[in-house]
């Protein structure tokens, strides 16, 4: 089974993975709490049109899924904020308005409609050197802001208002968490793809509440989870030829049924 690491391709992708496994849902938490989970598939398509517009451009569509999940995040944020908008109409209007901009650059741009499917659901074997790179600098960025606000993101998350009355500044801590999950996505664009990466934010999150701990202990949970699911995933997108994306979220969703299954049968034996 080892034979597998005798592939480069299959070393940048598990180097890849790892840094998206714990970046992911670190984040994820944090939108969970904050009831703002939709997020991450808003953020999917958005870097999707980042993707083609990037390839049309001619630079890493990496860069370009990037650029576009910061800008909409921002605006996403700035119409939040005004309270004119219900957060999920926000959502949606950004969801669909970059859907259809990307389905029109993917259109215009005939030459990458190739590449549609790895963008879209991951690829072990597009993972080049120079995203494995770019992934890890973001990678650490996401990863040590998490950490250093976690208590903090964690209050502005949970009650915006007891925040406020804190001190704390709340807006800045918004504006942070949803930079974070824009890098984030787009980052696990490359190995889960772009319609998937967000489920890995989310999905891992969610099993990891079925335990009852503590938010920090959750969080630590998640990540756990969200690693081998990381890990398994490739294993089976290599071995079985499916798409990464697709596998490493069936992982994770098997996690997910396992961690509701525990959660009825423990009552029943506790009694």
């Amino acid at each position: 089974m080892l034979s597998i690491f005798q592939y480069d391709f299959m070393i940048r992708a598990f180097l890849a993975g790892a840094v998206i496994a714990i970046t992911a849902p670190l984040i994820g938490i944090f939108l969970v709490a904050k009831r703002y989970s939709t997020l991450a598939d808003t953020l999917a398509h958005v870097s999707l049109m980042g993707v083609a517009a990037g390839a049309i451009a001619g630079f890493n569509p990496v860069l370009g899924a990037l650029v576009a999940s910061v800008v909409a995040s921002l605006g996403m944020e700035e119409l939040r904020r005004t309270k004119k908008f219900f957060s999920e109409s926000v959502l949606a209007l950004f969801l669909s308005g970059s859907l259809a901009v990307a389905l029109i650059l993917f259109a215009v741009s005939r030459g990458i409609n190739a590449n549609i499917f790895a963008y879209l659901f991951g690829s072990i074997t597009t993972v080049s050197r120079d995203d494995v790179i770019l992934i890890a600098i973001l990678g650490i960025l996401v990863g040590c802001t998490g950490i250093l606000l976690f208590k903090r993101l964690f209050i502005a998350s949970y009650d915006e208002e007891l925040a406020e009355a804190s001190g704390m500044p709340v807006r800045t801590l918004n504006i942070i968490l949803i930079l974070m999950a824009a890098v984030s996505v787009s980052v696990g664009m490359r190995v889960a793809g772009a319609l998937l990466s967000g489920a890995l934010m989310v999905i891992p999150v969610l099993t990891a509440s079925q335990f009852g701990k503590g938010f920090a202990a959750t969080a630590a949970l998640a990540t756990a989870f969200s690693f081998i699911a990381v890990m398994a995933g490739l294993f089976a997108s290599f071995y079985l030829n499916l798409p990464s994306g697709g596998a490493i979220v069936a992982v994770a969703l098997i996690f997910f049924a396992a961690s509701l299954v525990r959660t009825k049968i423990r009552p029943q034996s506790g009694s």
